[in-house]
């Protein structure tokens, strides 16, 4: 009854605390501690007193050790003696660890359209189309599947397209045309560069000059030009022709992010010049003439692609240049030089023709002045024969 009585009284401050407690608090009169903070009212104390903390934070407080390390002794150079052991007796036994890829090798020794295999297609990640949200239906035919939400390019149809296009570069190259291979992205310009070197071509890894093609006589008049030989040696005498032709258009292009060059290949359709372009899932392949379905955000892909193409302009121009020297010439003279050159001879004969007819009349007009000296040498001789008098004949 008591204890029941105390918890009606106290209501809920009596019950927050452990019943325990609580009833030794009401039968003993020594302070017991509770864990609870004391939320009765301060004593006073002095004003020189220390302030002494809660005893909340002083009942389970615990003092602080300093843990020592224990001494242990320095080993690093049995260690390393140890390991060198180790090393010479087990460093021979295993398999050899070689770098396989490099990615300056595509550069150093550039594949060519014979080396091009699905093994070095998938390593360079020719297969790795776009999201399957961004595809353009007619590229439906180079799609393999989706993986992911990934389509996959079919490499069975890269190789295919990429031998097809070096074919192209290869007679284009074969027949003196002018080759320009295109690439406007960071990272393409080494790209570019190795695969107009190797096939004697032109590169372009800056923007395009809307117009190049189609208003080629404003935008590159002046541009200093050259005429070749089937030997490719430089020929003299035709710096008039050249100095009032036409600029020079390419005769293949050859463009490794055709999204970014839409105006070069608008300039090249109507014109009538053939491209060649990397046709990713997302890309439109109506753009190009010869497409090449590929990844054409791997530096690796376009750097197999422009090195197997560059290898086939090189191969165009090395037999171009051995038939040239048994005398087979397989491309024709272009019509506006053919016609500079019959003007040239029509000129020439005509300047002949003149000289010869004015030699034939200064040889008639010599024989006709001998033949009236010859005369007056005859009339001047008759007559001191008849008259016994000699003649005075004026020869001047």
């Amino acid at each position: 009854m008591i204890i029941r009585d105390f918890g009606v009284r106290q209501a809920r401050k009596a019950l927050a605390a452990p019943l325990r407690q609580a009833c030794l608090r009401s039968l003993s009169t020594q302070p017991t501690p509770t864990g609870v903070a004391d939320l009765s009212e301060p004593t006073l104390q002095s004003p020189n007193a220390k302030p002494q903390p809660p005893s909340i934070f002083t009942t389970n407080a615990r003092t602080s050790v300093r843990r020592k390390k224990a001494a242990t002794p320095d080993t690093t150079v049995e260690d390393y003696q140890m390991a060198q052991q180790l090393k010479s007796k087990i460093g021979r036994i295993g398999s050899r660890v070689e770098r396989t890829y490099r990615p300056a090798d595509v550069f150093l020794n550039p594949p060519g359209p014979k080396d091009v295999t699905l093994e070095l297609l998938m390593a360079s990640q020719a297969h790795m189309g776009h999201h399957a949200s961004l595809w353009n239906p007619a590229n439906a035919r180079y799609i393999y599947g989706i993986r992911q939400g990934i389509h996959i390019i079919a490499l069975e149809q890269t190789a295919a397209h990429l031998r097809r296009a070096a074919r192209v570069v290869e007679e284009v190259a074969y027949r003196g045309g002018l080759i320009l291979f295109v690439g406007t992205r960071p990272g393409q310009t080494q790209i570019v560069t190795q695969a107009a070197r190797l096939s004697r071509a032109c590169h372009l890894f800056t923007k395009w000059t809307p117009g190049s093609i189609t208003n080629s006589e404003v935008i590159l008049a002046g541009m200093p030009l050259q005429m070749l030989d089937e030997h490719d040696e430089p020929v003299a005498g035709y710096e008039r022709h050249l100095s009032e032709r036409r600029p020079l258009i390419p005769d293949l292009v050859v463009c490794l992010n055709p999204l970014e060059n839409y105006v070069l290949l608008h300039e090249c359709s109507l014109v009538n010049v053939p491209t060649i372009g990397v046709i990713d899932t997302n890309t439109e392949p109506t753009w190009v003439t010869y497409g090449i379905p590929a990844n054409d955000d791997s530096l690796r892909c376009l750097a197999v692609i422009g090195s197997v193409l560059g290898r086939a302009g090189e191969a165009g121009h090395k037999r171009r240049i051995d038939d040239a020297k048994k005398g087979v010439v397989a491309w024709t003279t272009p019509l506006d030089v053919a016609n500079f050159l019959a003007v040239q001879r029509e000129n020439a004969e005509r300047e002949a023709m003149r000289g010869f007819d004015e030699s034939q009349v200064q040889a008639k007009a010599q024989d006709a002045g001998l033949d009236t000296k010859a005369a007056g040498l005859d009339t001047g001789f008759q007559n001191s024969h008849m008259q016994r008098v000699r003649s005075d004949l004026d020869f001047d």
